[in-house]
């Protein structure tokens, strides 16, 4: 017996060490690295153009513009810009991804390439000039990464990566901003093995030439030493080039992130914030302790029929027969409450899910999707709890609190997307959702989430009521005159100065 057990272990054993021979790593879907061979094309994709502070460290704009916008006149391909695809959720938060008329290929060198000349009018100029000084910023994007600039931090002289660069440059008081019309791009790759090499730094050094262009050479001159200014008053010449370097490093292709999430400074008072977490969670456990205590005895004596013992309270133990009454609208404490629970279970999950590695930063959107895609599915949830507590509260129409359940805040947020998303489309800016999205997202809504409500609803209607602890007086407490500090807005303001106060003060 002993001997056919051992056969059995080691056939178990060299199967699973075949199995382990044949198998292979994987990665998940929109991460797997990129193998170029030598000569490859690389593309780089272009993004909008964002906002950023200025020289005087001033943020004076929120728009964001298409980079094919007409106004900046940034050449195009050949056959014209085609869409990269994207995900819902950056579509929703303004990424506008096209393809360009650069042209890379692995481990192949080139200086002072042409990409084309324009001839940019005084009142585009006036725009783009307009645009330089509020900072605005290029967002390009090779194999996933970000182009970035070397910056060092003032207070610890550490270099980091600065994602984006600058659209031109501008001294304080400088009257005249540079545009930058040329590009000096490093593109760092790690060596796989002999064939294969894998993008995982891209650099962006932006330089503002007065490049002319050479008829008989048939190229520029990148050897300009003059800026390229753009006059409001003239037409303007514009010729833009632009410069490839590679450059091999030791970074693998899963560490390539680390220098753009560097946080420099942050400043973190780990022992002070564990050690106020740790005093609070001590002193509630402590207080709900006395509580509990104190009011178990005060319940069961509310709830006997001796009344004339009752006549000794004083204080807010007056109160215990009306605190449980149902407010006037509690209909809508109800919605509330439901979708707050919608909320929670979102933020919980996309924490889970963040902290498992399952939303990369090579994906763009992917945070904002998966926190969509979420509160969609949990609606079921805000259905369950908003019927349960509106059914506590004594409610009786089922039908009205799936309909305030399903279009009270959802309608709100909607409401406030579409008025938000016609003030982008009035000022031309490509943060403005389509309109394909954003029928896309109401068919989500319809189709998903309203459904899930629905259900949810109908058990949490189902579901045996929240009875009170102690008995509701039939005739509610005349609530006496209360001073000027107790009522609503001072008793809120003065309740968030001190939750304000305490995490300035950790700040």
């Amino acid at each position: 017996l002993t001997g056919r057990w051992g056969a059995t272990a080691l056939s178990i054993a060299g199967g699973l060490l075949a199995l382990t021979q044949q198998s292979s790593a994987f990665y998940l879907p929109g991460i797997a690295p990129h193998d170029y061979k030598i000569g490859d094309k690389v593309d780089l994709l272009v993004n909008s153009l964002t906002p950023s502070l200025n020289a005087e460290d001033k943020l004076e704009s929120v728009l964001s513009y298409n980079y094919y916008d007409e106004r900046f006149h940034f050449c195009r391909p050949k056959d014209g810009p085609k869409a990269a695809h994207e995900s819902l959720g950056s579509i929703l938060f303004g990424d506008r991804i096209f393809g360009s008329a650069f042209s890379l290929n692995m481990l192949k060198d080139s200086s002072c390439q042409m990409l084309c000349k324009q001839t940019i009018p005084g009142k585009d100029a006036l725009f783009i000039n307009d645009k330089i000084m509020k900072g605005y910023n290029y967002n390009w994007l090779i194999d996933g990464l970000p182009a970035a600039t070397v910056k060092v931090d003032d207070r610890t002289q550490q270099k980091f990566y600065s994602v984006g660069f600058g659209l031109g440059s501008e001294a304080v008081g400088q009257e005249v901003p540079h545009f930058h019309n040329h590009y000096d791009i490093t593109v760092q790759y790690h060596t796989v093995d002999s064939v294969h090499h894998r993008v995982v730094g891209v650099l962006v050094a932006p330089k503002s030439k007065n490049t002319k262009y050479d008829k008989s050479a048939g190229a520029p001159t990148c050897d300009a030493t003059e800026p390229m200014n753009l006059t409001p008053k003239t037409d303007n010449e514009v010729v833009f080039t632009y410069s490839v370097q590679w450059e091999k490093s030791d970074k693998s292709w899963a560490t390539r992130w680390d220098q753009y999430l560097q946080a420099i400074d942050p400043k973190i008072h780990w022992f002070s914030l564990i050690n106020s977490a740790v005093i609070v969670m001590f002193l509630s456990a402590m207080l709900g302790l006395i509580l509990m205590r104190a009011l178990h005895k005060d319940i069961a004596r509310y709830n006997a029929d001796d009344t004339e013992d009752l006549q000794e309270d004083f204080g807010w133990k007056l109160v215990h027969g009306d605190v449980f009454r149902p407010p006037q609208s509690f209909q809508y404490l109800s919605v509330i409450m439901g979708s707050g629970y919608q909320l929670f279970w979102m933020v919980l999950t996309t924490l889970a899910i963040a902290v498992l590695g399952f939303l990369s930063p090579s994906s763009r959107g992917s945070l904002t999707t998966a926190m969509l895609l979420l509160y969609i599915i949990y609606g079921f949830s805000a259905g369950f709890n908003s019927a349960h507590t509106y059914h506590s509260f004594g409610g009786k129409s089922l039908k009205r609190i799936i309909i305030l359940t399903t279009l009270f805040v959802p309608g709100i947020c909607w409401a406030l997307l579409m008025l938000i998303n016609l003030c982008l489309i009035v000022a031309n800016s490509s943060a403005a959702a389509p309109a394909g999205t954003l029928f896309g997202v109401m068919a989500l809504w319809f189709v998903i989430s309203i459904p899930l409500t629905i259900a949810g609803a109908y058990f949490g209607y189902k579901r045996k009521t929240l009875d009170p602890p102690v008995r509701v007086n039939q005739i509610p407490r005349q609530i006496p005159e209360q001073p000027w500090y107790l009522r609503p807005i001072p008793s809120a303001l003065m309740g968030g100065v001190l939750t304000f106060g305490a995490i300035f003060i950790e700040l």
